[in-house]
């Protein structure tokens, strides 16, 4: 497997000191139950959970130079005004969960306030999405634009990333884990610092390590404002969402206390099948797709994505694929988009069609417009996968543990936890392993701590102890 950092414990405040060690912790999720619902499962069951899914396409993602209000813009690409009634339609469909682009700047004052109708709004519709009985993906979309800036003013904006996420995460802090939160859309790719239709590997590393950045914050402002969002499942955006350029040993996954997350990727291969109907001056179009090359080239992607990631316990999503229909017959239409849902789907991974007024779904009448095509769907969502699910029991009252691990370095030892407690304090305790005598280091709410001033070579051992539960004893020699 390429490095990929799962997780780290590298973030720290201080939080107290001895005349011995230091103690410092930083912002942790909560611990892990053993229920199988949303808000104990793993992120990986949680997305095969998901089945199949659809996007909400042009609709709050519009923009409108013209708009005033929420209406006109959520009218503004050709969707009516969005109803129960129609997320009802896709929950009868079957499938599992519907993906929300949103752009958020729509209604958004120069200190990058968000107008709370707008908030509103998105709200209502996840509500319904979850009211229907499907998981809700919420995101930041293409939203003007203004992403090309994070290569000349990243400062600004991070800024405006930074508010966006925040007033969000306060936003949907309460909701259930059913809902998801995906880090960018697919401009997370800077071809002023590095072009990836060129030969040059000059700005590549700079390249990826600002969108490493990006997806970071994410976690961060994410995870800190407390709620369901310590332990909200996150969807972090490729680089550029291209299988290619995230299967890259160069793209780095965020740190994330919680360990929650899943890899975005969309497919939209051959571009000149999916994305033009007319010759280009980059291409000549595609009115038909299904030669063995073509299936050829999609297995070998998929199988890339999936030995990258699925087949290493990273989930996989596959926010967008699809393909124009002009210029195409239904039945190649059919075609690839059914090879190109199998193909992930069978490797665990879900696959999200990407979808618009006056597409795949109608939202006039609530209903798929293409019977055969959902019928083919729904086989496919009956079909055998490369990962199973957990088995999950569901027990009324477990019996509350503290798992401790500890990771030793130059002077310090880097302590971290899975609780079954919650709203508590935690007491960590260290002693010589030669001593009987424990001592307390200090007292913290937060699920890490890293020990320091402590002697190389030396073997120390550490406990954490809430309330009546104390964890197994770890032993950890610092060393240079």
């Amino acid at each position: 497997m390429k490095a990929k950092k799962l997780l780290s414990f590298l973030m720290a405040l201080a939080v107290m000191m001895t005349s011995f060690v230091g103690v410092s912790s930083s912002v942790s999720a909560t611990g892990t139950t053993t229920s199988g619902t949303s808000e104990n499962m793993s992120t990986m069951d949680f997305v095969l959970s998901m089945g199949i899914g659809i996007n909400l396409g042009n609709t709050m993602e519009a923009t409108n130079s013209n708009g005033t209000t929420v209406r006109s813009f959520e009218t503004a690409w050709g969707s009516p005004v969005i109803t129960k009634d129609i997320i009802q339609g896709y929950a009868d469909a079957g499938f599992g969960v519907i993906r929300i682009p949103v752009a958020w700047s729509n209604m958004m004052d120069d200190n990058y306030n968000i107008d709370e109708a707008y908030i509103e709004r998105v709200q209502q519709i996840v509500d319904w999405v979850l009211e229907c009985g499907m998981k809700a993906i919420v995101n930041i979309h293409w939203d003007g634009g203004w992403w090309d800036g994070f290569s000349t003013d990243k400062n600004e904006c991070m800024k405006k990333y930074k508010s966006i996420w925040t007033q969000i995460s306060e936003a949907f802090k309460d909701y259930s884990l059913d809902l998801m939160f995906e880090s960018m859309n697919e401009e997370g790719c800077w071809d002023d610092i590095w072009n990836r239709y060129g030969s040059s590997t000059s700005g590549k590393k700079k390249a990826y390590e600002l969108l490493g950045e990006i997806n970071q914050t994410f976690v961060d402002v994410v995870r800190e404002s407390g709620g369901n969002n310590e332990l909200r499942h996150l969807l972090i955006a490729g680089y550029a969402t291209d299988p290619d350029l995230t299967c890259d040993e160069m793209f780095v996954l965020p740190d994330d206390p919680a360990n929650r997350y899943a890899i975005s990727i969309h497919y939209y291969a051959p571009s000149t099948f999916t994305v033009i109907s007319e010759d280009a001056s980059w291409g000549k179009a595609q009115s038909t797709w299904g030669t063995t090359s073509d299936y050829k080239y999609l297995n070998k992607i998929m199988d890339m994505i999936y030995d990258t990631y699925v087949a290493n316990g990273i989930p996989v999503i596959i926010g967008e694929y699809g393909c124009t229909t002009s210029n195409k017959t239904d039945e190649t239409v059919r075609e690839y988009l059914t090879a190109v849902c199998e193909a992930a789907y069978t490797r665990g991974m879900c696959p999200i069609l990407w979808d618009t007024p006056g597409g795949f779904y109608n939202r006039k009448t609530c209903e798929f417009t293409d019977s055969e095509l959902l019928e083919e769907f729904m086989e496919i969502a009956a079909m055998n996968r490369a990962v199973e699910m957990s088995t999950y029991d569901d027990v009324e009252e477990t019996e509350d543990t503290i798992e401790l691990t500890a990771t030793a370095s130059d002077g310090e030892v880097k302590l971290s936890w899975t609780s079954t407690l919650s709203d508590v304090e935690y007491t960590i305790y260290y002693k010589h392993s030669t001593s009987d005598t424990w001592k307390a280091a200090g007292t913290t709410a937060k699920l890490k701590v890293t020990i320091t001033g402590l002697k190389n070579g030396t073997s120390y051992d550490f406990k954490v102890v809430a309330e009546d539960t104390e964890s197994d004893t770890v032993t950890a020699t610092p060393k240079a």
